[in-house]
């Protein structure tokens, strides 16, 4: 007698999935095909992407070998297609690159490359703040202390990435500029910061030296 309720139970069950799939197949159809086409559209976006990202290499990596045979004004070029064409990532070392190449032979194009850089809020602070020092690092042997002041004493805060280089061009300003006050105030900062570089150190030791000598002459 059991045996006929569990096939009268399994006919139910029968009956009531067909009554579902009848009702609701083309729903569930629906969402499978979905599913592979998402799946399918996501394997394809990662090829673009790819083939994207290598073709964009490719052209840094000549615009890299322009730069390191002299062919600076090719390679200027170079950078400033990859820049505008490529990926996020490789834009913004294609403008640092293209401003480097500028560099050498149009420093001031170059310093406003850099300017442009450091105001791009879309690029991040580390890479702002990376652009300001390579600006200034252009600029500190002509430029006023007031110019470097206003340029970098924001980056020489404790919490800023690039600030030992930005403080070591803000002291090497104000010995150029005669101003020993503004330059022992950078050098404390340098001696006080215990992650300042031995590099740096060294540096600032030398620097120290030539403001006692200028003091005493």
């Amino acid at each position: 007698m059991s045996d006929i309720f569990n096939e009268v139970d399994e006919e139910v069950r029968r009956e009531r999935l067909k009554q579902l799939w009848d009702r609701y197949s083309i729903f569930i159809v629906g969402i499978a095909i979905l599913i592979v086409a998402g799946i399918g559209g996501w394997r394809g976006y990662e090829y673009y992407v790819g083939k994207k990202a290598n073709v964009a290499g490719a052209a840094f990596e000549s615009a890299v070998t322009l730069s390191e045979q002299g062919k600076f004004a090719e390679a200027e070029a170079a950078f400033a297609k990859v820049a505008t064409e490529a990926p996020a990532g490789y834009q913004v070392l294609s403008r640092f690159r293209a401003a480097a190449a500028l560099a050498q032979d149009k420093p001031v194009d170059a310093v406003k490359a850099y300017d442009a850089l450091a105001a791009d809020g879309s690029i991040g602070q580390t890479y702002q703040d990376l652009a300001a020092v390579r600006a200034g690092l252009l600029l500190v042997d002509n430029a006023t202390l007031a110019d470097l002041q206003k340029r970098l004493d924001p980056l020489a805060g404790a919490s800023r990435t690039f600030r030992h280089t930005a403080r070591e061009l803000l002291a090497l300003a104000a010995w150029r500029n005669h101003d020993a006050a503004a330059a022992k105030r950078y050098i404390d900062m340098i001696a006080g910061d215990g992650e300042t570089p031995p590099g740096a150190r060294a540096r600032i030791d030398i620097l120290s030296g030539l403001i006692a000598s200028d003091v005493k002459s």
